[in-house]
């Protein structure tokens, strides 16, 4: 059975929220389900005591205890109304306070009730939301039900259960867990059973589309910066391309320095590399030997190469056959590598590489593939699914809709507008993916960088329509990088 780490989960409900599936909905449905279960398997009138915390995990609790309004339903806040942490919890809160349902605040522990005797307990504490040491009030109401002579059913997760490794200072012993969309690692661990009991997994309303979707929900998995950081800690970045263009690489480095990272430097044949620096003083740049790149590189690139985090090739080099060649010897020895455009005509696909990105668009990787891509989305995704189950880059494929594929996944990504048909926009994007790519996994830094150049595209059309250029997207990066 599939499963869902906590940071997947937290990203897909960003992602939901962002393509009109609202977080009050989901909780709606969360909490509805929880209610169906519990009627399934209890008669009317039984008395149900429902120990809820201040989050999301007791904001479906809130839900379950309006659904089941003819049963004998006491509601136990561990905390004050006004401390409830979203407004999708809050908002149910509210709406029980206008029913005859037992609500009570507990500040303090000697507040929480003896071990209730009949009826059922609902833990709906924590649920995925735990954080770092348990307070007094929330231990005490752990002990409470875990003292209890009655069934306890647990939200998600047991509370105090880490829900990705299982780790636990302490935890509820849940006869039943009722968990919402996909289990969650820990809940697949058997030597936890006594802990978990029986779990049963229930929908709540997310499309099996939203999963593959991006989202600013990857955007807020991404690896920050640390407040201690020093120049370089945050990504080095060499940037191999320019010759018969020198716009390209230019808008690649300059996009990765919009993304975060500290030091970009390009290597880029003369005279293009003198036209390269002119673009900006942020721009370290070395010149080649030639008007191409060409053999003669090699040796002082092999020696650059190590210097850096992630090597970014294939802007704007063009096609000579010297310059394929160079690259031939230069991709293997690349830790992690972003290829784009000119690159990808000397790469082996089927060698085994470092984590690598190739970002072509469809005539690119009609040709580096010899596979025709369908027009048909279910097609293409099928075709990249395949192909990526044979092969160990990551593969993004340009196009009105981006797809994004490693080892089989495929993601989708929409943001974006006709008018990044402009020449210049795939450097940006190949610029934002290295820079993501210094610190984080391969799929993940292509899904992100496909969305936040696409929802650049879009800010840079809401201000120009159709008629701005690839500069102009370089500036909306850091807004589009807002979660």
């Amino acid at each position: 059975m599939e499963i869902i780490t906590t940071q997947e989960m937290a990203a897909l409900d960003t992602n939901c929220e962002y393509h009109g599936l609202s977080r009050l909905q989901l909780m709606e449905n969360a909490g509805s389900a929880l209610a169906r279960i519990i009627r399934e398997k209890y008669p009317s009138k039984t008395p149900l005591t429902i120990f809820a915390g201040r989050g999301n995990n007791g904001g479906d609790a809130f839900v379950a205890a309006r659904h089941l309004h003819d049963y004998n339903v006491s509601v136990f806040l561990l905390g004050r109304k006004k401390e409830i942490k979203t407004s999708e919890a809050r908002a149910n809160w509210e709406i029980l306070q206008k029913m005859r349902i037992v609500t009570i605040e507990v500040t303090d522990s000697t507040q929480i009730p003896e071990p209730p005797k009949e009826g059922v307990v609902i833990d709906a504490i924590f649920g995925t939301g735990i954080r770092g040491r348990l307070r007094p009030l929330e231990s005490k109401a752990i002990d409470t039900m875990n003292e209890s002579c009655v069934d306890v059913i647990s939200v998600d997760v047991p509370s105090g259960l880490d829900p990705d490794n299982g780790n636990f200072e302490k935890t509820v012993r849940a006869d039943l867990t009722i968990t919402f969309h996909k289990p969650k690692p820990a809940l697949h661990n058997h030597s936890l059973k006594p802990h978990t009991g029986e779990v049963i997994t229930a929908p709540i309303g997310i499309p099996g589309l939203f999963e593959h979707l991006t989202g600013p929900g990857d955007l807020s998995i991404l690896a920050t910066r640390r407040s201690e950081s020093h120049k370089g800690d945050s990504g080095r970045i060499l940037i191999i391309g320019g010759g018969p263009y020198t716009g390209a690489p230019a808008l690649s480095a300059l996009a990765a320095l919009r993304s975060g990272v500290d030091i970009v430097h390009v290597a880029a044949p003369q005279p293009a590399s003198k036209t390269i620096a002119s673009f900006s003083p942020d721009l370290i740049v070395t010149e080649l030997s030639e008007g191409h790149l060409c053999e003669n590189d090699v040796p002082i690139l092999k020696e650059m190469i190590p210097r850096f985090d992630v090597i970014a090739l294939g802007m704007g080099l063009g096609k000579n056959p010297e310059t394929e060649t160079a690259l031939r010897e230069i991709i293997p020895i690349c830790r992690r590598t972003v290829i784009d455009a000119d690159g990808l005509y000397a790469l082996n696909l089927h060698q085994e590489n470092s984590p690598t990105i190739l970002t072509p668009h469809t005539g690119e990787f009609e040709k580096i593939t010899g596979k025709k891509v369908p027009k048909n989305l279910d097609e293409r995704i099928k075709m990249l699914k395949d192909l990526t189950t044979t092969i160990s880059a990551t593969v993004l494929l340009k196009s009105q809709i981006d797809l994004i594929a490693k080892d089989g996944v495929v993601r989708v990504n929409t943001s974006g507008n006709s008018g990044m048909t402009v020449g210049g926009t795939g450097d940006v994007l190949a610029g934002i993916t290295a820079a993501l790519l210094t610190k984080n996994p391969p799929l993940l830094s292509a899904c992100a960088a496909a969305f936040i150049n696409g929802r650049a595209g879009n800010l840079c059309q809401e201000r120009y329509g159709n008629g701005f250029t690839a500069t102009d997207l370089l500036e909306q990066i850091p807004d589009a990088m807002k979660t």
